[in-house]
């Protein structure tokens, strides 16, 4: 995902089993936003953002990237310089309350721990939580490239990592007051690493479904429901549509072993593609999802009600 405020995804959701022919084209049970999180210079213009053009739009969710732009109390050294106090986030809270939108907070978990040269947050501050530290970041960087590197990883596999990370969920969820979390969880390129002393050889689908229900079953405890992207459960060669919007590393086979009750954020650019259908077949509430070409975020709408 695009690091920047200017990275919007619409979202429509598509719920299984809710089908009536006499469902209006205001009726979808999600029509929502994904963006990312103001700086605390700019909450207020968030906040009147929200006011003055989501909530006149009938927008019911916006799925906020946080990750580490905000002031965390367990773990200070992982916040982002100028980032989001909790008073911050209750004025959003407050806002997106009036207009009954739901504001869901994510923090990218195992793949988007870096970008191009620049290192994340949390590996920088635990580089001993990388999947592949013999992977050096270059300082022009390019794609492709001979590490296949995009984004580094955490490894899932580390026996300290989810003492951090369930941490900051902890702490987020509880700030934004709502009963879900998005983890992300898109583009991983790098699981089950052949080098990594404990993950090396291991199946990349059971990796990457142990993650995404170690999250799970984290959030259930407190009845919170989690969110994520879902490409990575997409076989990226059988169905041809490639390494970014599918998988190419084998991890599709997860679809089949995580908990049907996560929802899955099917996002498509270029074109839309029919998978809604295949993860509502498979028992998951999924979301639509497109970028910044209106004609595409129309056809996914039209699916939607097609599907439906």
């Amino acid at each position: 995902m695009k690091n920047t405020i200017a990275f919007l995804i619409i979202l429509f959701c598509f719920h299984l089993g809710t089908t009536t022919a006499q469902t209006a084209k205001d009726e979808l049970p999600v029509r929502g936003l994904a963006i990312a999180a103001p700086k605390t210079n700019e909450v207020d213009r968030f906040v009147k953002f929200i006011n003055e053009e989501l909530a006149p739009r009938r927008i019911n969710t916006i799925v906020l990237r946080v990750d580490y732009n905000y002031q965390f109390t367990s773990h200070p050294d992982l916040s982002d310089d100028n980032a989001m106090s909790k008073s911050d986030v209750k004025k959003m809270v407050s806002a997106a309350k009036q207009h009954q939108i739901k504001l869901i907070p994510q923090i990218n978990l195992l793949g988007h721990q870096s970008w191009a040269s620049t290192l994340g947050n949390l590996l920088t501050v635990y580089p001993e939580f990388d999947e592949t530290p013999h992977v050096k970041l270059p300082e022009k960087y390019e794609w492709p490239n001979a590490d296949g590197l995009y984004c580094k990883s955490y490894c899932p596999l580390h026996p300290e990592v989810h003492q951090v990370v369930f941490a900051l969920m902890d702490e987020i969820v509880e700030v934004f007051e709502n009963d879900a979390f998005h983890a992300g969880m898109d583009e991983v390129f790098y699981i089950g690493d052949d080098k990594c002393p404990r993950c090396q050889g291991l199946d990349k689908a059971e990796l990457f479904a142990g993650e995404v229900t170690k999250i799970r079953n984290h959030l259930a405890f407190s009845d919170k429901e989690l969110w994520i992207w879902g490409d990575r459960l997409i076989d990226g060669k059988t169905t041809g549509i490639g390494l970014w919007e599918g998988s190419y590393n084998r991890t599709h086979k997860a679809v089949d072993l995580i908990p049907k009750d996560v929802v899955i954020n099917d996002w498509h650019y270029e074109k839309p593609v029919g998978t809604p259908v295949y993860f509502a077949m498979k028992g998951f509430d999924v979301v639509s999802c497109a970028w910044r070409k209106p004609h595409v975020g129309v056809s996914h709408v039209e699916d939607m009600f097609l599907f439906r």
